[in-house]
């Protein structure tokens, strides 16, 4: 690089959409292949993260000195996050009027709508301040921008493909680097687009299905890796199961031949992966196509890492409502779907399941009714009876976007409070009994990065929806542990890290093992130090935790 070269930043202001999630410890397509472009087009290309602009506000002047920033933001499924916060609307119009040197530039799901979170309509609005804003594919737009022309552009896989390629060295970049996952994009758009798709979601914006040639996608995990990238997840897309499919069918028969080329090749292409997970599976496919789907999660299950999940888009229970929005499955569909991941993915590597699905609930769609909440409670009542498993329930509200049917008959706000009563009614009776059986006590957990320190310091493992884990102890931020599992919570787990030192341990600690309790945690404390192991089951007895116990 010469003093001469122009340099450009890309400002990660994070992105979350139905199929595609990029916000800290995953970093997006668009934002590696938005750094390809700039290198095409000759730039140095910098990286940073919204949470990085918030905590040091000092590197707006590195940003101003630049000739290009190009911010990549946008929610338009919003969830609950630990290790980044997605930019307000606030932020991103703060980036454009702090900046006065470099050209700026818009880009990303936010250009669809804004809106604060669940339960409120999403407002297109222009965004002032930014030079241009991207439309279309945003770094097909943003090549036609740098080349002199309009910014709006067209998917093309060839050209995503080598820009993905030639971007792929940013997540150096990354604060997090290398515990930090590679979202990968396998298709765009919704096979379900034919019909119009689910009422609310904006994937069929996308069209009809496009799907990523398999050898672009192992071309880009072989850079990725070349760059040190060791976690990956096949997140950009709406149903992995369709994969490679052909034909226009709403629900098409999974193809577990076009799946084996696709894993098989990236296990090859970054041998040294610690994370292959998935996400998006949709359960109608499974439930119309039982064979076809459990040959396709077989092979998932065959090339991926343990402690994977499946997401579903349930939705809801309730058939009325399932028809007034041209969902994707019924009660008694999902429920099978259900049962047929278990049957493949349930299997324990370690402790850990390989696949579980996971539920999404997404409240406040038209025919909704008080007993739409009934409906969803005997459901989740009738699953953990039934004894098979499912790795979380999300239950977020309805954010209608302009230009889909949930927009046009916009039922917000009719029963908020039968919505709130309904979400505490998970978190109470079925969140903490399927966290035990999912991850029993003594249950490890391998690879726990601490990403909040504290009294009880908080980490996750790397992978798609990873249990947030509590550790009774201050361990720096950053650092990475192996741990057990001694208690549940309603989203989280208690866990220590191993070996587990009984004459060392803290009190509030021994609290934790379980059958310890306080009273009995003062009895060890008193006779502490134990010569030996079975000195202390004297006291204790026999507990999950035993294996990794040392005096």
């Amino acid at each position: 690089m010469t003093s001469d070269t122009p340099s450009a930043w890309i400002v990660d202001g994070y992105v979350d959409e139905p199929a595609c999630l990029g916000v800290s410890p995953y970093i997006s397509p668009n934002i590696r292949a938005v750094a390809g472009v700039c290198t095409e087009a000759g730039y140095h290309v910098r990286y940073l993260t919204i949470d990085q602009l918030r905590k040091d506000p000092s590197l707006f002047g590195s940003l101003d000195r630049a000739d290009l920033v190009v911010m990549i933001a946008g929610v338009t499924v919003p969830g609950t996050y630990f290790a980044g916060t997605p930019a307000t609307l606030t932020e991103i119009r703060q980036v454009a009027a702090t900046l006065r040197g470099p050209s700026t530039v818009l880009g990303g799901p936010v250009t669809l709508g804004y809106s604060p979170g669940g339960g409120e309509a999403a407002v297109r609005q222009a965004v002032s301040g930014f030079d241009h804003v991207l439309e279309g594919d945003v770094p097909a737009a943003l090549a036609s921008l740098v080349e002199g022309g309009r910014p709006d552009g067209v998917l093309s896989y060839p050209d995503f493909s080598r820009w993905l390629v030639a971007g792929s060295g940013i997540i150096m970049e990354h604060p997090r680097f290398p515990w930090v996952i590679c979202e990968i994009e396998t298709a765009r758009g919704c096979s379900r687009a034919i019909t119009g798709g689910c009422s609310f979601c904006t994937e069929p914006f996308y069209g009809l299905p496009q799907y990523r040639p398999a050898e672009d996608v192992h071309a880009e995990c072989a850079a990725l890796a070349g760059h040190g990238a060791v976690h990956f997840r096949l997140g950009r897309q709406p149903d992995i199961l369709a994969y490679g499919t052909r034909g226009k069918k709403e629900f098409p028969a999974p193809d577990a031949g076009a799946l084996e080329t696709l894993f098989a090749g990236i296990r090859e292409a970054a041998p040294d992966l610690r994370t292959l997970h998935i996400d998006n599976v949709n359960p109608g496919t499974i439930a119309r196509n039982p064979e076809a789907a459990r040959e396709a999660l077989a092979v998932i299950v065959r090339y991926h890492t343990a402690g994977d999940v499946a997401a579903f888009g349930m939705e809801t229970a309730d058939p009325a409502v399932v028809a007034a929005n041209n969902l994707k499955a019924d009660a008694a569909m999902v429920m099978d779907a259900i049962r047929i991941v278990n049957e493949v993915g349930g299997v324990r590597d370690d402790g850990v399941p390989h696949l579980l699905p996971g539920l999404n609930f997404v409240c406040g769609l038209a025919g909704e009714t008080e007993g739409t909440y009934d409906k969803n409670e005997a459901f989740l009542g009738e699953l953990l009876a039934s004894g098979l498993l499912v790795r979380r329930v999300n239950i977020r509200q309805l954010m209608p976007f302009e230009g889909t049917q949930a927009w046009e008959e916009n039922t917000l706000g009719e029963h908020d409070a039968r919505f709130r009563t309904f979400r505490e009614h998970v978190r109470k009776t079925f969140d903490v009994p399927m966290l035990q059986k999912v991850f029993p006590a003594g249950t490890l957990l391998r690879d726990i990065y601490v990403e909040e320190c504290g009294r009880v310091s908080f980490g996750r493992q790397m992978g798609s929806y990873p249990i947030l884990t509590g550790i009774p102890a201050e361990i720096a931020e950053g650092t990475v542990v192996d741990a057990v599992i001694c208690d549940h919570g309603r989203r989280s787990v208690t866990a220590m890290p191993i070996p587990v030192n009984v004459n060392t341990l803290p009190a509030s600690a021994l609290r934790s093992i379980p059958g310890v309790g306080k009273k009995r945690a003062v009895s060890i404390v008193a006779k502490r130090p134990f010569a030996t192991l079975d000195a202390f089951h004297a006291v204790v007895g026999e507990t999950p935790l035993d294996p990794y116990l040392t005096v």
